[in-house]
């Protein structure tokens, strides 16, 4: 039978598996644990004896009351440990529409499992910030907003195992190069790593999306990166209506931002530009009647539509015109990002850092994630979302771009 630790207990036996010492997860519960005054005691620590096998850990943890352990078990569970008794989970229903009881849950975006009649049952649609509510197919993430009334809503973190990524023993660049940014990091190592695994995914069949921000035009990369939409490497796309703006503006003015591209002089009256591009979709309707009616050939949005590729462009509070395709509702917008997004082994975030960030919180932790801009603090608040699987390049995206469409192209031949 499960037992129920009540405050009055003082100390609790918990248990972690995995790559526990080489992805730092041992260190960061004993440090957890002694940074919250708490103590503990190593019961059974057996070492996996090769690059496959998994360690092992049963430690006590001792705390001067009962709620302190309470307070560290919920950070205990979130570090990759749980209870060796854990109880059943406790169910509450929702009190109204977008609405859960106050000690509800609240998630990571590490896999994550509950205890369910015995078992451990994992949840589906993991994320961050977001609910777990079980149904009849078993417990999913949710958004609070989209919770309905007398739903069961899972309430305290007890009865949760959390299982942090742990880094690729085998020398995989990504597990490699976890988490690490630097603007003294060879980037053409890095380009050239990224392309294979762009060349990988293709093969296996699996699904990369790109969140991409006007800076690809500004900087010359649009052309590049069309190169990745045509030859079928990125199989999604999610941006704001500045991407589409400039994008179309480089396609009938060959400017970005009243720029010409070919000579980095500022055009005549080109400050107006966008706005003419613009008010030139608004003519047609939409981005794909504008192709239909031959005025837009070419460009990163033609490449998009003309390849069937999934996109969405996400509007917001500073955006001009916007052209018809953006969507101005945010709560649609995130449910069109979240489609576009399930099932993909890696994102690239391509200087758009609000984008990237809203993006990043949709998911889990186990998915590749590679993050480049200009700026290094960009960067790192990227590279920070909860990715474990992430590198961070501190380039010009435009340099990103030629260099990765010219070794992926090539290593795809």
């Amino acid at each position: 039978m499960a037992i129920r630790y009540q405050y009055r207990t003082m100390t609790r036996r918990f248990f972690a598996r995995g790559h526990l010492i080489d992805s730092g997860i041992m260190t960061n519960i004993l440090n957890l644990i002694v940074a919250e005054g708490g103590r503990y005691q190593v019961i059974r620590f057996d070492m996996g004896e090769n690059n496959e096998a998994f360690s092992e850990l049963e430690i006590d943890v001792t705390c001067g009351s009962g709620e302190e352990l309470e307070e560290l078990t919920r950070k205990l569970i979130q570090a990759g440990c749980y209870e060796k008794q854990a109880p059943e989970a406790v169910l509450k229903p929702a009190p109204a529409d977008g609405c859960v009881p106050d000690d509800f849950y609240s998630t990571t975006n590490h896999k994550t499992e509950v205890l369910l009649q015995g078992q451990w049952r994992e949840v589906r649609n993991q994320r961050m910030d977001a609910v777990i509510v079980v149904t009849e197919d078993g417990p999913e993430c949710r958004k609070i907003r989209d919770v309905r009334k007398d739903e069961q809503v899972l309430c305290s973190a007890d009865a949760v195992r959390v299982s942090p990524p742990y880094r690729d023993r085998e020398g995989d660049f990504f597990g490699f190069m976890w988490n690490e940014v630097s603007s003294e990091r060879s980037v053409d190592v890095t380009v050239h790593h990224v392309a294979r695994e762009l060349v990988r995914l293709k093969e296996a069949g699996e699904k990369v999306v790109a969140v991409a921000g006007p800076v690809i035009v500004h900087t010359g990369g649009s052309g590049a990166f069309s190169s990745l939409l045509r030859n079928g490497y990125i199989h999604g796309v999610l941006a704001g209506n500045a991407l589409a703006v400039h994008d179309v503006e480089n396609v009938f003015f060959g400017t970005s931002l009243g720029v010409e591209l070919e000579t980095g002089r500022p055009s005549h009256e080109g400050h107006k530009n966008h706005m003419r591009a613009i008010n030139r979709i608004r003519y047609y309707g939409s981005l794909r009647r504008a192709i239909e009616a031959g005025a837009l050939t070419e460009g990163v949005m033609y490449e998009i539509l003309a390849n069937g590729i999934p996109y969405c462009l996400a509007g917001s509070i500073r955006d001009d015109g916007p052209v018809p395709d953006t969507i101005n509702d945010m709560i649609e917008a995130q449910r069109q990002y979240a489609e576009i997004l399930e099932g993909a082994s890696m994102v690239l975030m391509l200087s758009s850092m609000l984008h990237s960030i809203g993006t990043g919180n949709m998911l889990p932790s186990w998915v590749r994630t590679v993050c480049v801009d200009i700026n290094p603090a960009v960067v790192t608040k990227l590279s920070d979302r909860g990715s474990s699987q992430a590198i961070g390049v501190v380039s010009d995206v435009g340099l990103f771009l030629r260099s990765l469409a010219e070794k992926t192209l090539l290593s795809g031949t």
